[in-house]
């Protein structure tokens, strides 16, 4: 078993143990999209933190039958799967070759503390109603928030506007730290259509709420939310329609019972009236565990310094900043980065997250002279859909010590197949997944595999096992592609639309490739109608209704 296999296996052992030590947390307030009935007591209260993964109540007690309509279903866990003898494999971003993609190159990048141009949460979205990438990004170092736009997602403009004349800032010196930018296409109010939460440090400490029509021109403060740490970001919950605001806190973590960084939790439906709690009042959330990566050389407890997330397809997918030392006093003395790396995790109700792969998915590159060199931080809106990549920005820091240790920041990307968090794969010999008991209203089935040298059928079951007719093995026409879209059909039909309401299951049959993901259509564009995170080329809002034909916006751009 390979090094990174042995870590796999210690994180879900050590999972099942805590479950079964833990209180039963099965369901019996609000259902969710997917099946999942969540606890009268939302959000959940958690006693203490501990070192040891929690466990996702979900996962160990599954509804009895899964409701598919929203979105992609990805292989990130075995929520889906009742059986299998495929194997999983998880995998990690590749690094745009030309990176950094964003620079410091103005001379207002450059002053104070040194050269910085950094997505430090902000947000890098795109826009629909204008068809371009927008970015927002801190530049100098805790100082003002800049903007920029691009027309494919890896060259970016700095325009000239008018809120500091000839500049690209948008918010002049405001003594910033953490920043969110959202652009809520659910908003109805235009005047609020982009929404900011930043920390502040001056005139006062606290998180600020600002709204902006275009991105360019915000408003005053219109709220200040409850007491938090300065590196607290918020998102937008889709599936529940709530604010989700993620708080830095310390809590005493571990046998020596120091104060490290862990996430609190609060939530509401909307962004000002969410922001009024009281100290106390937000929950134990999540913090860093023993499955962690640590710094060669450094033996600390490492720490949760940031989470930021987004609904993608039928999930929310979790970035984890994960802290590994040293300490900033100790950065300061050295003139070295200290290491945050960003890790993955993956939650069905928004609350609990299951983290398999303790791999960093975007990492640091200590080789001298790297421009990710340390503190590797995510971006607000998690990622981008461009074409059939996941496309994720990120900023990391570099040791050239000019100015501030801390300095010679810029942003970067990395990407991913779409859905390519996970596959489950076969080899030479015909493997099967079969599904759990599944529940939809379309009609066309379409799967994301990779079965350019192998092959991939697919058959329909009952409730109890019974194979349905004509959805045979034998009668299903084999996929032998390697495509992000592909409508799987059966000899002399491909519409389940007889199948609508009833629990079914499916099993795929797969020899030589990789299956990334599947979801019941109703219509033959292949739309997932799931969530598509900050958005893309040929999305025309926050859900897939268009299915391929974002390649073709992609290709143009």
């Amino acid at each position: 078993m390979t090094k990174t296999s042995w870590s796999t296996a210690l994180i879900l052992i050590a999972a099942v143990l805590l479950s079964l030590a833990a209180v039963n947390e099965i369901g019996a307030g609000e259902k969710l999209y997917n099946g999942i009935i969540l606890p009268d007591q939302w959000p959940p209260k958690i006693e203490k933190l501990t070192l040891q993964p929690r466990p996702v109540p979900y996962l160990q007690n599954p509804p009895q039958v899964i409701p598919i309509d929203i979105g992609r279903q990805l292989f990130v866990d075995d929520f889906l799967i009742e059986e299998t003898n495929l194997q999983r494999t998880f995998y990690t971003a590749q690094y745009y070759p030309r990176n950094p993609i964003l620079k410091a190159d103005r001379p207002w990048e450059n002053t104070g503390r040194g050269p910085t141009t950094i997505v430090f949460s902000d947000g890098v979205w795109y826009d629909p109603a204008d068809k371009i990438f927008k970015m927002w990004y801190m530049a100098p170092y805790l100082e003002s928030t800049c903007y920029a736009t691009s027309r494919d997602g890896i060259n970016w403009e700095k325009p000239s506007l008018d809120v500091v004349e000839g500049t690209n800032i948008v918010l002049k010196s405001v003594h910033r730290d953490s920043a969110i930018v959202w652009l809520d296409l659910y908003e109805k109010d235009p005047q609020r259509r982009y929404k900011m939460t930043m920390y502040h440090k001056q005139p006062k400490r606290g998180v600020a709420i600002r709204f902006s029509p275009d991105g360019i021109h915000w408003s005053d403060i219109a709220a200040w939310t409850g007491p938090t740490g300065d590196r607290t970001t918020c998102f937008y919950n889709p599936f529940r329609k709530v604010w989700v605001h993620s708080l830095r806190g310390f809590v005493p973590v571990g046998p020596s019972n120091s104060g490290v960084r862990m996430r609190h939790y609060w939530e509401g439906p909307d962004l000002i009236s969410s922001a009024k709690w009281k100290s106390g009042e937000p929950v134990l959330w999540v913090g860093a565990d023993h499955f962690e990566p640590r710094r060669p050389g450094y033996d600390l407890q490492r720490q949760l310094y940031n989470l930021d997330a987004v609904a993608y397809e039928s999930l929310i997918i979790g970035l984890f900043s994960i802290w590994q030392g040293p300490s900033n006093t100790v950065c300061n003395a050295q003139g070295i980065q200290k290491r945050n790396e960003i890790l993955l995790g993956f939650s069905r109700d928004g609350f609990h997250w299951y983290r398999p792969d303790r791999r960093p998915f975007i990492g640091v590159d200590e080789t001298p002279g790297s421009w990710n060199h340390g503190n590797v931080q995510s971006a607000g809106g998690g990622f981008l859909i461009i074409g059939d990549r996941l496309c994720f920005y990120f900023s990391g820091r570099s040791n050239c010590r000019q100015g501030h240790w801390d300095s010679c920041a810029s942003t970067g990307i990395a990407t991913i197949r779409r859905d390519g968090f996970a596959s489950m794969d076969a080899g030479y010999s015909k493997g099967t997944l079969t599904t759990r008991p599944l529940r939809f209203k379309g009609k066309y089935l379409f799967v994301n595999a990779a079965v350019d040298n192998g092959e991939l059928r697919v058959e329909v079951l009952d409730q109890k096992g019974h194979i349905i007719n004509p959805f045979t093995h034998d009668n299903c026409i084999p996929l032998r592609r390697n495509a992000t879209f592909q409508m799987v059909k059966w000899q002399d039909t491909d519409d389940l639309d007889g199948l609508a309401g009833q629990p079914v299951r499916f099993r795929f049959y797969l020899t030589k490739g990789q299956l990334y993901s599947f979801w019941v259509s109703p219509d033959l564009s292949g739309a997932s109608h799931g969530y598509v995170a900050a958005g893309g080329p040929g999305f025309s809002g926050p859900t897939d209704t268009v299915g391929p034909a974002v390649h073709a916006a992609a290709s143009q751009k």
